[in-house]
């Protein structure tokens, strides 16, 4: 698992990069700010629901959650089924809306 920073990801979105973006948040959470990315639940990826992300297991998948501690386990979780690379926003979502 690698880390990214709220600046270095806003870097990439503004340049129109294709990023593959995890929100591992609780639906509510998700409801009231968001980012845009893919919305799968904590909970869900633990218990290997991970269907709609399946074809994302070559790629880059940045993940997030409010404040980074729920999408680090989520990216220790997606390695052990064979995700190539993930990267973890360091200060979540959080520290992403302080740039906004």
């Amino acid at each position: 698992m690698e880390t990214i920073t709220a600046q270095e990801l806003k870097t990439r979105v503004n340049s129109g990069e294709d990023l593959y973006i995890l929100d591992v948040r609780e639906p509510a959470e998700f409801e009231a700010m968001n980012m845009g990315a893919k919305l799968i639940p904590l909970g869900q990826i633990m218990n290997a629901q991970i269907d709609e992300i399946a074809d994302w297991r070559d790629k880059e998948v940045i993940v997030h959650c409010k404040s980074g501690m729920r999408s680090m386990q989520a990216c220790m979780i997606l390695e052990q089924m064979g995700f190539q690379k993930t990267v973890n926003l360091h200060g979540g979502i959080l520290a992403w809306n302080e740039l906004s």
